[in-house]
């Protein structure tokens, strides 16, 4: 297969014309005893947690193989490097990673992976292409989002996949932050949803994604599901991501000792052993590395040069059970996480310090599974007095950034299925010892589309800017809709500039913040 160059990637994958290689044949059949099955590459490449030297390289083999990944600095491939990987065999689903290390920083590199199979059959080549962080000012361009194929809105072959994928890439960014919900292990997909107003949404469907997830094939299922979307898989490859769950990962709402509500229709209630194969899953088919995380799972931070270090946050494995969220022991980062948010920005020397949380906030989230009680889903507990539950958690973190003089931190996150900005301030706020700060939030991807949240006025946030449906559950049909948003950081100024945009990359806001002095 010829290389190709990350602008055709790009280029193409906007234009909706590149098709992914054909795939070796998956036969089970030996065949004649000189005929060596060759491995094939089943769901593309991607690329997570870039370093100044280097990144994860994420692929899945259809059956043993041992991966090898081959880096330049052109599209020819001269004097490249090469990385053996780990053997990638059933018992991870076939997938597998390698960080490739050693780069020089700053740089465009262009990988081809391929698989060695038994008696040194190989696989077709896979080719992309991802930026090393650079170690000097540069520019950076993060894009972020979240909820993939929510609510039985799964990839539609009428509109050519989900081509939201396509008008990110046609942004030639340098990162994507997934905040989230990268699958809806909760939500089947069907042949037909039927709207409102009699508009018929078409999907591609598999027996993985026919029922809840409950088994580990099942969660595994629901990636690969994903990933047979063409804009999505060059997407992945032409992109360093940098990747974060939610809830939807496992089940709607889900929190540590939760059950699942009978109405559900779950023979497997306990939501700790949905989490469990849900994470199974998550570190399988993700572009990332738990051995990389400060707690052996999720959170960490990743530097992306001088200018900007992401810090990206685990607000479900931690966190109490829905319900008023008034305790006054509450957790939603649980202790070593917020004492490892708050040391970590102080000691940041980086101008920008984003905080990835995948749940807003000051958005009052309710957990609707909950039909006896109010219950709430998030740090806010619609309750706009002194922090209390979830809340102290953020003000321990909020007002350690002030008492340390940490600048220029910004929070991006999705969840919510709208896009919105919030200023918070402590002039409107309640809880008072803190600085003025903003959190913008995006999505979906490809999900229904609902909102706007009432904000709790604990931290004074303000909503300056907010796109929702008129209707909830509006589908992506009504692309509108559907969101992703845009940081920009200016090597020169350094000053950091966000787009919040439509599917169709429409620039719907623009907020710019200058760096501290």
């Amino acid at each position: 297969m010829a290389p190709l160059t990350r602008r055709t990637l790009l280029r193409t994958t906007a234009l909706g014309l590149a098709t992914a290689p054909a795939l070796a044949a998956c036969s089970r059949d030996d065949g004649p005893a000189l005929v060596r099955q060759r491995p094939a590459l089943t769901h593309g490449v991607a690329v997570g947690d870039p370093r100044t030297d280097g990144a994860l390289i994420w692929a899945r083999s259809d059956s043993p193989a041992k991966l090898i990944v081959e880096t330049a600095a052109t599209e020819s491939f001269h004097d490249a490097k090469r990385f053996e990987g780990p053997l990638l065999t059933p018992d991870a689903d076939g997938t597998g990673r390698l960080r490739v290390a050693g780069l020089q920083p700053g740089q465009l590199v262009h990988y081809r992976v391929t698989l060695e199979g038994e008696g040194g059959a190989t696989s077709e080549p896979f080719t992309g292409a991802f930026r090393t962080a650079p170690s000097a000012p540069a520019d950076i361009k993060l894009l972020w989002s979240g909820d993939v194929v929510g609510q039985g809105y799964g990839i539609n072959p009428d509109l050519g996949g989900m081509k939201i994928f396509s008008a990110m890439a046609a942004r030639d960014p340098h990162l994507f932050l997934h905040s989230g919900d990268v699958i809806y292990a909760d939500n089947p997909v069907k042949e037909s949803v039927t709207l409102p107003d009699g508009r018929i949404w078409r999907n591609t469907v598999s027996e993985a994604k026919s029922a809840v997830a409950q088994t580990l094939d099942q969660f595994r299922g629901n990636y690969a599901y994903n990933l047979t979307d063409e804009n999505y898989r060059r997407f992945n490859a032409s992109v360093a991501q940098i990747v974060q769950w939610d809830d939807h990962e496992t089940v709607n709402n889900w929190y540590p000792g939760g059950l699942v509500p009978e109405s559900k229709g779950y023979t497997e209630r306990s939501m700790d052993t949905l989490a469990t194969h849900s994470w199974r899953a998550f570190h399988e088919w993700m572009p990332v590395d738990p051995r990389e995380a400060v707690d052996g799972r999720l959170y960490r931070k990743i530097s992306y040069g001088p200018l900007l270090d992401v810090f990206v946050l685990d607000m479900r494995t931690y966190k109490d059970a829905n319900d008023e969220n008034t305790r006054p022991d509450g957790r939603v980062l649980g202790p070593a996480q917020t004492r490892w948010l708050t040391e970590g920005l102080r000691g940041s020397t980086a101008t920008w310090k984003i905080v990835a949380n995948d749940l807003p906030l000051g958005l009052a989230v309710k957990d609707g599974e909950q039909k006896d009680r109010t219950a709430y889903e998030g740090p806010a507990n619609g309750n706009p007095g002194a922090p209390a539950g979830r809340e102290a958690e953020i003000a321990t973190v909020l007002s350690a950034i002030k008492a340390d003089k940490v600048t220029g931190v910004v929070w991006l996150t999705a969840d919510v299925h709208y896009t919105a900005a919030h200023h918070y301030s402590p002039a409107r706020a309640s809880f008072t010892d803190f600085d003025e700060f903003w959190e913008f939030v995006s999505g979906p991807l490809n999900a229904g589309a609902f909102g706007p949240n009432e904000l709790d006025g604990t931290f004074g946030p303000q909503a300056v800017f907010v796109h929702a449906p008129p209707t909830q559950n509006t589908s992506p049909l009504d692309g509108e809709f559907q969101h992703f948003g845009e940081l920009t950081i200016d090597g020169r100024s350094r000053e950091l500039t966000v787009n919040l945009c439509d599917a169709s990359g429409k620039v719907l806001f623009t907020q710019r913040l200058a760096p501290a002095r």
